[in-house]
């Protein structure tokens, strides 16, 4: 059994003063066989402790249906933290942000058209406690206090940047501490009088969220506080995450180390987000919403002390340096860089459409009025909307709101794409007498809105009916396609390396050991990638500025490995290129 707790000023771990120099790492976006690889490193630069979320969307992706196997085995990695030394931070959420699709919340949440998140509604409230006690069964028997490493819980998420409910924090709080958490539970803002006064109340200890500045912003956390309680930066923003059509975010001027001695010395306690940012897999990345819409892109290099790939940066040399001022006996550096391999260009030789292989892909579902991807059960991924008009008629195709990226063929042929906040190409369709025109939408989520009010209305595909002027069309076959499983598709030798919306295949051969890599697809445009079955992510060219897709080696085996690159646009030339060195932009 042990005891972390805090007096005045100062935090305890069983009777000795400690202060907490923590690093975030999301198992969720590492390979669970690289874990101890990325723990131990963290260990290494002379941090004590971890800290985590937990993505509710991942856990729960059917209503009711709980996974913790493979990359969400949660308990497997806290278990790995303890077996280094390392305490742990546990920030379930139910609302994490993170960039994540919809701030880690299930897109089914949605479906519950009369529920209001984040706040004191009873229909809410159940799914979440329900969530809650399935987490609890995992960490109730690794927290300090039942002799695990443990040592502190988040209650909500930055909550006072999206309500001010503070009798749903009260509850959240209560709830914990009847499931038996006993360990010391926590909030995090930013520190302002809007953002803590909204989401902090007595009784949990307040930390704040922020990247420079630590001075006015501990002066501020003690002033706000009428007792003593430590000061802690629970998400150190060492680095800022990118996001499609934007340049790669890196720190400049890189005053990290300098600040994190500043915090250190001040008697501070810090969490560094992240320490290593890792990868959005598959369809897993969020979405911000100022003036445009802004998709996240699949690395979450995060330019931190870790690359995307795990890798030692400067600047974990640079922080080591600093945690030996402050801590005894740090240990010695014995980890290194996997290694990376240029496998080389990698010719497509085979290819399936995706409206030959769409019943092999998805079960139909018909509706006069479209329905929404949530509606749909389709958690991520794309929709294909169907329709047909029989009658003369010249106008335009409307989609408001365009959710978030379609797609427009007229009879199976091509005709133009509209993109929410970008581009919007006029596309008219045309009908004479005696004639049937087909209209196919294919929607793509692009990431659901993971921060703020907008990501209360952020529902995806056909919102409303698509329409031709003012008329709304009715009548409509929609196949949802989380591409999950995309082993059925039938294919053919390359047949036109113009087509869009088609499945590309090819096989990379590996002798020896299978290494890490990094996938090029200059002479694609847009879409995602899956290798052996696991999909590494989208990749969209034409955007940027990432320019290469994060191959993690236990993904890849020894013969051969199956590629297969699901492509919006057709590519310029049916090559790939595997390279040993990331491109971010």
């Amino acid at each position: 059994m042990g005891n972390f707790t805090y007096i005045e000023d100062k935090f305890y771990l069983n009777g000795n003063p400690i202060q907490l120099l923590s690093g975030s790492i999301h198992y969720f976006r590492t390979v669970p066989e690289y874990w101890h690889d990325r723990l131990q490193k963290l260990k290494q630069c002379g941090f004590n402790t971890v800290e985590t979320y937990i993505c509710w969307n991942l856990h729960e992706r059917k209503e009711g249906s709980f996974d913790f196997s493979g990359i969400l085995d949660l308990a497997r990695f806290i278990d790995t933290a303890k077996e280094l030394g390392l305490l742990c931070i546990i920030r379930p959420g139910p609302y994490i942000c993170a960039e994540w699709d919809y701030g880690g919340l299930p897109s089914w949440l949605r479906t519950h058209k009369n529920m209001h998140i984040r706040c004191m509604d009873e229909e809410f409230l159940k799914y979440e406690t329900r969530y809650l006690e399935k987490i609890f069964e995992i960490v109730r028997p690794r927290l300090i206090t039942n002799g695990g490493n443990i040592i502190m819980m988040q209650v909500e998420n930055e909550y006072g940047s999206f309500g001010n409910d503070h009798e749903y924090i009260r509850f959240l709080a209560d709830f914990y501490k009847k499931s038996g958490i006993d360990v010391l539970l926590f909030t995090s803002d930013g520190p302002s009088d809007f953002f803590f006064g909204g989401g902090t109340i007595n009784g949990l200890l307040k930390t704040g969220n922020f990247g420079s500045g630590y001075k006015e912003h501990f002066d501020f956390m003690r002033a706000y506080t009428p007792e003593k309680e430590p000061l802690m930066c629970s998400e150190f923003w060492e680095g800022w995450f990118d996001t499609w059509y934007d340049s790669h975010h890196r720190r400049v001027p890189d005053d990290v180390a300098e600040t994190v001695d500043g915090i250190l010395g001040a008697g501070g306690n810090v969490n560094f987000y992240m320490f290593c940012g890792g990868t959005n897999f598959a369809f897993n990345n969020g979405a911000n919403k100022h003036e445009l819409y802004s998709p996240q892109t699949t690395s979450y290099d995060y330019d931190a002390a870790l690359t995307e790939a795990g890798d030692l940066t400067k600047r974990f040399y640079e922080v080591r340096a600093v945690a030996e001022k402050y801590f005894d006996n740090l240990p010695e550096i014995t980890v290194t860089n996997t290694e990376k391999k240029a496998y080389g260009d990698i010719e497509i030789t085979e290819q399936g459409g995706l409206f030959a292989n769409i019943a092999n892909l998805s079960q139909v579902q018909t509706a006069s009025h479209p329905k929404t991807m949530e509606q749909l059960g389709a958690d991520f991924g794309f929709v294909l909307y169907s329709t047909s008009i029989d009658y003369p008629i010249e106008a335009p195709l409307i989609i408001d709101p365009i959710r978030d990226r379609a797609l427009v063929f007229i009879n199976g042929v091509f005709a133009g794409v509209k993109e929410r906040d970008r581009r919007n190409d006029e596309i008219i369709v045309k009908c004479k007498r005696g004639e049937t025109v087909r209209i196919d939408i294919l929607i793509e989520n692009l990431g659901r809105i993971n921060y703020g009010t907008e990501m209360t209305d952020d529902e995806k595909g056909l919102v409303r009916p698509a329409r031709l002027g003012q008329q709304y069309l009715f009548g409509w076959k929609m196949y949802p396609l989380t591409m999950d499983d995309i082993s059925s598709v039938e294919y053919s030798p390359l047949y036109d390396k113009n087509a869009s919306a088609s499945f590309f295949r090819g096989t990379l051969k590996i002798d020896g050991k299978p290494c890490d890599t990094f996938l090029r697809l200059d002479d694609f445009h847009k879409g995602f990638v899956k290798i052996n079955g696991f999909n590494i992510g989208r990749y969209w060219t034409d955007a940027g500025p990432q320019k290469t897709l994060y191959v993690p080696a236990p993904i890849l085996k020894e013969g051969e490995n199956e590629i297969v690159v699901f492509e919006l646009h057709g590519c310029d030339k049916p090559i790939i290129t595997f390279c040993d060195q990331p491109d971010l932009g």
